[in-house]
């Protein structure tokens, strides 16, 4: 809570105070009605003076006006604040989420981080709008309420009090019970929501294997978590919604006792005993609403917990030791003794050690599971060694800012992500403010002109959520294009033309050779044929290198290469 009130609350002060002074107006005028009600009786109707009525009239009708003129500017004011602080809220989330390492995505389903990032900052809107107006309002108007109750009558008052109190202590106790129930809730929201985004995303897996029914049970288990959830909560708050109704009406029964019995003694006038019940109504009224607002503010708080939790990751900047700022780069890259584990104590690569000289292009091949992804990956900053170096430029990796040596850097996959949208946007992706002359260039390298020509609206045609209007070899080539239009100094290459057919590989493989050029190039290669012209070759097994040369080498020392080249040459 002080976390929140410190994040949340007090930079926007100014505007919580004017809505507190509201508050207090509404609040007051409020209190006219009850007042004027005894006025009425005990004033008014006795002396038969119809002018005493109508002013009484005319400063109920003030009072209901400026209720009304306060309660509009509390809901334009803080209702309103509260909506652009959520979406505030939610682009400072998102923005920190991007700014997190892979490892952090590769651990975390998409689906659920989209809740995060949505739904858990919801809450806000109870803080700073209608959940603060309630509780700060309702409790000024209980506390006036209660002064002038015992003004009227302290026992009346006193007799009122005990069971209030008895409420009290059984709502602090279920709100206490209530709020690791909200954490729990938002934590299975997110899992519940991954887990859909994923269904809808791989629905034509589904449907192939005919898997809908497994699908829907696995749901179906994920809400019924959510509505067990639901459920322990919702009993929390009956059981203060029912002992606040049983409580309020003991007390509402020993007032009606005690006001006739003084009434009947002659010690309080009917318009004191009217008085004091609609004041009583007006002190017991925030009370019973605290089990509503109190959940909404327990969610809330629940909510923005997750969230904190989320904000203090460490991103990938927040690296002390990353201090060194490329001004140009020429992109001579180095392992030294480079070692990784995805896990502690089981090494994936061991003691790696080769160049990748400015300009030349070195192909990685190897069995699957060997290592060829992870130095990959390391080569693009996504992971980092645990230990020897890994240099560009001879500086060392670990120490230059992501974003200086990412401007150089260019990823294209081998099942390459496109967004919805047109396949100028997605070209265009890299470097939105590109020329036209820049565009066409990279649509001409990487032949993507062959297909898209064939559509009506040319570039701007629209390829759907990841491209699926599109085939594999028209997607590759979208993804060439926009590594063209980047214009990196390295390229991280998982080659691009496994499975795809002769035509489009022979087109991917002359677009390859127009975004290779004059770049350092680290290529994953699954298709053999494709890499006899590079620079160097290593061979990868069991996260070692096991052979390295060119093609015309490797062949000639007849070793792993020379049976994998000949292997894939029979089929």
């Amino acid at each position: 809570m002080t976390q929140a009130f410190k994040t949340i609350i007090w930079p926007r002060r100014n505007l919580v105070f004017i809505g507190l002074i509201l508050i207090v107006i509404k609040s007051l005028s409020g209190l006219v009605l009850p007042w004027q009600s005894k006025v009425l009786l005990d004033e008014v109707v006795p002396s038969k003076d119809p002018g005493k009525l109508y002013t009484l009239i005319a400063i109920v009708l003030t009072a209901i006006l400026l209720q009304a003129v306060t309660s509009f500017l509390l809901t334009r004011i803080l209702s309103v604040q509260a909506q652009y602080l959520i979406s505030e809220l939610r682009a400072q989330v998102q923005k920190k989420v991007l700014s997190l390492p892979i490892s952090f995505f590769d651990n975390t389903k998409s689906g659920a981080l989209v809740s995060r990032i949505m739904s858990d900052v919801e809450g806000v809107r109870n803080l700073i709008g209608t959940g603060l107006v309630q509780l700060v309002g309702g409790s000024f108007t209980a506390i006036i309420s209660l002064i002038l109750l015992i003004n009227l009558n302290p026992w009346m008052t006193l007799f009122v009090f005990v069971p209030i109190s008895i409420f009290g202590i059984i709502a602090l106790k279920a709100f206490k019970y209530i709020r690791p129930i909200f954490r729990k809730r938002g934590k299975i929201n997110a899992e519940v929501k991954g887990r859909l985004t994923e269904t809808l995303a791989g629905v034509r897996v589904i449907k192939a294997f005919n898997a809908e029914a497994q699908e829907n049970v696995v749901f179906e288990e994920g809400v019924d978590r959510l509505y067990q959830n639901v459920k322990k909560s919702l009993t929390a708050t009956a059981l203060m919604t029912s002992s606040s109704t049983f409580l309020i009406g003991v007390a509402t029964t020993g007032i009606m006792g005690m006001g006739g019995y003084y009434m009947i003694e002659g010690t309080m006038t009917t318009g004191d005993f009217l008085f004091f019940t609609l004041l009583l109504g007006f002190m017991i009224a925030p009370i019973v609403q605290m089990s509503n607002i109190g959940s909404q503010l327990t969610e809330a708080l629940a909510g923005l917990d997750r969230t904190e939790e989320l904000m203090n990751m460490a991103s990938e900047e927040e690296d002390d030791n990353r201090t060194i700022e490329l001004e140009q780069l020429e992109g001579d890259i180095v392992f030294n003794d480079v070692s990784f584990s995805y896990e502690e104590d089981k090494e994936v690569l061991h003691n790696i050690n080769f160049e990748a000289p400015s300009g030349s292009v070195t192909a990685l091949v190897g069995s699957s599971g060997s290592g060829k992804s992870t130095i990959a990956g390391l080569s693009a900053t996504f992971l980092n060694p645990d230990s020897g170096t890994i240099t560009i430029d001879k500086q060392d990796l670990s120490k230059v800012k992501l974003n200086s040596y990412r401007q150089y850097l260019g990823v294209v996959l081998q099942d390459e992500f496109l967004f919805e949208g047109t396949i100028k946007e997605n070209i265009m992706f890299p470097k939105p403010n590109a020329t036209e002359a820049e565009l066409q260039n990279a649509v001409n390298a990487a032949y993507v002109n062959e297909f898209a020509d064939r559509f009506d609206d040319g570039l701007e045609t629209l390829i759907g959520e990841r491209g699926v209007k599109l085939s594999g070899g028209q997607r590759q080539r979208i993804a060439i294009a926009r590594a063209i239009l980047a214009d990196p100094k390295i390229i991280i290459l998982d080659e691009a033309t496994s499975n795809l057919d002769t035509e489009s590989e022979g087109l991917i493989q002359k677009s390859l050779s127009e975004l290779t050029k004059n770049r350092t190039t680290i290529v994953i290669a699954h298709r053999l044929s494709t890499i006899k012209r590079a620079d160097q070759i290593l061979v990868i097994e069991s996260g070692e290198i096991a052979e390295r040369g060119t093609h015309d080498e490797l062949i000639a020392l007849e070793g792993r290469y020379y049976d994998l080249y000949t292997y894939q040459s029979k089929i």
